[in-house]
């Protein structure tokens, strides 16, 4: 969208400023579609570039070291088949290396995306001072003053503390401070059994370090089905030194440059100490500092920033996307969030965010991913639903990798056969789960999915089989 105005009789175009704060993947989204679309945009962010959490201090360094950790893993379990390797021998100062060096490639590059589309980015902070201008202050401490007609908000979240826990960062530290890997600790008590705990904690056991986790629920990954959930704790149990499940942390102290650590469950009290404590319990939206109170925003009972479909907020100039407007935190809802509101400013009037489904993936090894409604969802919408299950140990592609444990799940509506939701453990899921969302987005039937003829040897099977399930039995299994 354009507005005009007059000028020697003739109507000029006058671009739509916009000003995006916070450039992670959902900013600087919003940032490069609005400039596609012809706008003036601003983009704000301490960093050197583009990249936000995600690229320097979450995503893609997590994923970076789980690489890692996976082919150890496999070089360790190919000696099962024949193939014998020598225990691998871990230069932590390379492995840092390697991971700071796929962060520098990858926001170096956004960096040139920015130039070339002609994004003018600022490094530094940004707060609202009106409804029409900003304040940056910049990473030298200088303020700026800049106009706009729109904003985005999408300034990400940081990790979630415990109630009176210091993160003193060499103790007591969170996931930021993980994924330096200054050191590993012979003994790491990693508290949270959600992914970032799981990912982090499969990363320091391989590189030595005797962890336990501590998790407040009967398991991993509260709320994920529990029968995909149960593979993955019968393929990763084994790694911990202990599990803690029911548990709640009562205290923690640093004594003698240890962490003692209270334990408190079924009302009794059981204390241990560690090395270092890792406290990865999730996160929270960066809603201080913004302004927001200048502008009119109010947050929500949860502490995030209320939008519409077209991420608006109350004010209908400002949007904001990302973690800030509530779950689940995931980079690519971000993403989409940030396209949407760049093409609503730019007059898409079409335009709006409505997935019918949100993948998420957690990158342990096996790796674990689902979409649409989970079957604790799909009881609690009283929906009338039939689960179709296919076992890896019944695939001929699962047997040749050595993965025979995973699962293949759907959900799918019995009067019409209508995908959802669906969930897979087991190598490749992250990748794998993206045919059952496209099913789901698309209207698709388990008949649809059963009748896609799927390439043979591939773990992509074990979709199609799960479908044919749903009517009587699939081709390698029932």
């Amino acid at each position: 969208m354009k507005d005009t105005e007059e000028k020697n009789g003739k109507q000029e175009s006058k671009k739509h400023k916009v000003v995006v704060i916070g450039a992670g993947p959902g900013g600087y989204a919003a940032a490069f579609k609005a400039a596609d679309l012809g706008m003036d945009v601003t983009l704000v962010d301490p960093a050197a570039n583009p990249g936000g959490v995600c690229l320097y201090r979450g995503c893609i360094p997590s994923k970076a070291l789980l690489h890692l950790v996976k082919i150890q893993e496999e070089a360790l379990k190919a000696g099962q088949y024949g193939i014998q390797f020598a225990k691998p021998k871990i230069d932590l100062t390379k492995v840092r290396a390697w991971k700071e060096s796929v962060v520098e490639k990858l926001t170096g590059g956004l960096g040139q995306l920015s130039k070339s589309r002609k994004v003018k980015y600022v490094k530094g902070t940004a707060r609202f001072l009106s409804n029409s201008e900003i304040e940056i202050k910049s990473n030298n401490n200088r303020k700026s003053k800049i106009a706009y007609d729109n904003a985005i908000i999408a300034v990400g979240s940081t990790p979630a503390t415990l109630p009176d826990v210091a993160i003193d960062h060499r103790y007591v530290i969170d996931s930021t401070d993980a994924l330096k890997l200054e050191k590993i600790p012979k003994e790491l008590l990693v508290i949270g059994g959600g992914y970032i705990g799981l990912e982090l904690g499969s990363v320091y056991a391989a590189l030595g370090a005797n962890v336990s986790i501590a998790e407040m629920a009967s398991g991993f990954l509260p709320g994920v089905d529990k029968n995909l959930v149960d593979v993955l704790y019968r393929e990763t149990k084994s790694r911990y030194k202990e599990l803690w499940f029911n548990t709640e942390i009562s205290d923690i102290k640093v004594v003698n440059r240890k962490v003692e650590v209270a334990f408190s469950k079924d009302n009794k009290e059981q204390k241990k100490k560690y090395d270092q404590v890792l406290v990865a319990i999730g996160r929270r939206p960066n809603t201080q500092n913004l302004g927001l109170e200048k502008v009119g925003i109010a947050l929500n009972e949860k502490g995030f920033i209320p939008v519409n479909m077209q991420r608006q907020t109350n004010k209908q100039h400002i949007y904001a996307i990302g973690d800030v407007t509530g779950e689940p935190m995931l980079a690519h809802k971000a993403n989409r969030e940030g396209i949407v509101a760049a093409e609503y400013i730019a007059g898409h009037k079409g335009a709006g965010y409505d997935p019918v489904s949100m993948p998420a993936v957690v990158f342990t090894n096996p790796e674990i991913a689902w979409c649409g409604l989970t079957e604790m969802e799909a009881k609690e919408k009283n929906k009338d639903y039939k689960v179709l299950k296919f076992p890896w140990s019944a695939s001929g592609r699962a047997a040749t990798m050595g993965t025979g444990n995973g699962l293949t799940k759907l959900l799918v509506e019995k009067d019409s056969g209508r995908v959802l939701g669906g969930g897979i453990v087991g190598k490749e899921a992250g990748s794998l789960i993206t045919e059952i969302v496209l099913a789901m987005e698309m209207g698709s039937t388990v008949e649809d999915l059963a009748l896609t003829i799927h390439p043979h040897p591939t773990l992509s099977e074990t979709i199609m089989e799960s479908a044919e399930m749903f009517f009587g039995k699939a081709t390698h299994f029932g």
